[in-house]
């Protein structure tokens, strides 16, 4: 599954919903489609916890805080409007496939996801737009990752990690042994975005700066300034390449909007990353559970 938008208050809890699409899930959680209450279009809910939002009357729409810090640097890749080849592990409701679909015609897009359920669920309720290339396959990212067709090897131009099983980033996709693989789908100006959540201190995120710079040594991060301070749980974007990163742009268009963000980059990022250790296989632990309080809408 695609991640969680982690809120920045607490309010009324969403009712339970018994009337709206739904689908029990392999791991015994339910999926619902239901009417999102702010800014239209749909929300993807998986046990009543925000997944996904899609405005399917148009998908350039971006709603939750950390898929418009992706999307604007989506919008930086290459030369505006320019078809891309994309690799997204965890669905969700396709939000960025779409995205991209719209702002980027003729792009050629591959989604790894783990549940079938929820991929029948999408596909009836908030269908694809007529002629998106986007392939959807089933199973384990990693496992996924490893099937892909070799010609893609060196070819991406962008890998979304975003994949959360419940609240939490599965162990198996935090290790350097997994970041190396998705750094060799990338062409040689190829760009990583990783969706991590973490709460105060932030261990969890230093020690996945530290691992993806091992194998991508050119990374920003794109964060609230105070989810950036460790200061409240939620959500960081991890921008990653073998190059330096088309991030000029970013600082001005993060910081206008409703919610203002940082970029941190170059010395920042390595005074983040001090000292953290790199995450491995036989080390990896899955990412820290939120409080069940954070959910309260």
């Amino acid at each position: 599954m695609a991640g969680t938008e982690y809120p920045r208050g607490m309010g009324r809890a969403r009712a339970k919903d018994t009337e709206h699409p739904s689908a029990r899930l392999g791991s015994g959680g339910i999926a619902r489609v239901v009417p999102a209450e702010f800014g239209g279009g749909y929300e993807l809910l998986i046990d009543e916890t925000p997944q996904s939002h899609v405005d399917p009357a148009d998908p350039t729409h971006l709603h939750f805080e950390y898929i418009v810090r992706m999307g604007a640097l989506i919008d930086q890749l290459g030369s505006p409007g320019e078809a891309i080849t994309a690799v997204h592990l965890g669905a969700g409701a396709l939000t960025l496939p779409r995205y991209i679909a719209a702002t980027r015609p003729g792009s050629r897009q591959q989604v790894i996801e783990l549940e079938a359920p929820l991929v029948e669920l999408v596909r009836e309720h908030l269908p694809l737009p007529r002629g998106a290339a986007i392939r959807i396959r089933i199973g384990d990212a990693r496992e996924g990752v490893r099937r892909l067709p070799p010609a893609l090897v060196g070819t991406v131009d962008l890998v979304v990690a975003d994949v959360y099983s419940g609240a939490q980033t599965p162990a198996h996709l935090t290790s350097v042994e997994f970041y190396a693989e998705l750094a060799a789908l990338l062409a040689p100006a190829g760009v990583l975005l990783v969706n991590v959540a973490d709460g105060p201190g932030l261990a969890f995120a230093r020690r996945q700066v530290a691992t993806i710079r091992t194998v991508l040594p050119e990374v920003a991060i794109l964060a609230d300034a105070q989810i950036l301070k460790g200061r409240r749980f939620g959500n960081l974007v991890l921008a990653a390449s073998a190059a330096p990163l088309p991030a000029d742009a970013l600082p001005r268009i993060l910081a206008a909007g409703p919610h203002p963000a940082k970029l941190a980059h170059g010395a920042e990022v390595t005074a983040f990353a001090k000292d953290a250790a790199i995450v491995t296989d036989a080390t990896a632990v899955a990412s820290p559970r939120p409080d069940a309080g954070l959910f309260l809408r």
